[in-house]
């Protein structure tokens, strides 16, 4: 079983940052692209930012120039610094990882349980 537990979220004005932590565990041999999408009650669920195990980066073009992701792969951790953030920003964040279990070498596809980021105006 492959497990990924996200923290960071929260309230925080216009203009304001926060990071964003995802921590996959388990059964994990090998941990390939790691993302982060986000939702909210009037979309559907976008991605907003992707990162290979090679550290090759993807950004939907909305948060381009102000959300970095990153990633420590000892760590099999992603983050998301998002900076500048705006109202349109509010959402669930969600941590979504894929790759290689032990063992059985079967790959796997984990979603986070989500974190909620609030961007006061």
């Amino acid at each position: 079983q492959v497990q990924l537990v996200e923290s960071g979220g929260g309230l925080v004005q216009a203009g304001g940052s926060l990071r964003l932590s995802c921590a996959a565990s388990g059964r994990i041999f090998r941990t390939d692209a790691m993302d982060w999408y986000r939702q909210t009650p009037e979309k559907q669920r976008e991605l907003v930012a992707s990162i290979t195990s090679g550290g090759s980066t993807n950004y939907a073009d909305s948060v381009k120039g102000r959300f970095t992701i990153s990633r420590d792969n000892a760590k099999n951790t992603v983050y998301l610094q998002m900076n500048s953030l705006k109202p349109e920003d509010t959402a669930v964040y969600y941590c979504h990882a894929a790759g290689v279990r032990t063992f059985t070498f079967t790959t796997f596809d984990a979603w986070g349980q989500g974190t909620l980021v609030t961007v006061s105006s």
